[in-house]
């Protein structure tokens, strides 16, 4: 896959990341990716990354944050979608599990949100209107 390379931006609002939290979320064992794309489009991808006290204090907290970071550093820019948002938020194996996986889980989930999210590709452009 060929995709041209995104630029990112981070989320720094409670409301960005409250308006990904209604889109698509892709689960994996050491991590969830949640994904929606902007009512109004950018050039770039914004990127945003929680942990709750459910993993651990905060030395193991921070670890999963750091780690998430340089993962979607490296993968992000060319698996995301140009227009969309992502919350990656740690579980419990996050700080722990062993680099390579954590590196296939968060492509794994980035390409399954890329399917979704590009209408050229077949997915829908907006969420289901309905949770359940």
């Amino acid at each position: 896959m060929n995709a041209p390379f995104v630029e990112v931006e981070r989320l720094r609002v409670r409301r960005e990341f409250l308006f990904v939290a209604d889109g698509y979320a892709e689960r994996r064992r050491i991590l969830v990716v949640q994904g929606r794309r902007r009512n109004a489009p950018r050039p770039v991808a914004g990127e945003g990354f929680t942990t709750t006290k459910k993993i651990g204090g905060a030395v193991v907290r921070n670890r999963a944050r750091r780690r998430m970071r340089e993962a979607a550093r490296l993968l992000l820019p060319a698996l995301g979608v140009a227009g969309a948002d992502y919350v990656f938020i740690a579980r419990q194996d996050t700080a722990t599990a062993p680099w390579p996986r954590l590196l296939d889980d968060m492509e794994k989930a980035l390409v399954s949100l890329r399917r979704r999210l590009l209408p050229a590709a077949g997915g829908p452009a907006t969420p289901p209107s309905d949770r359940t």
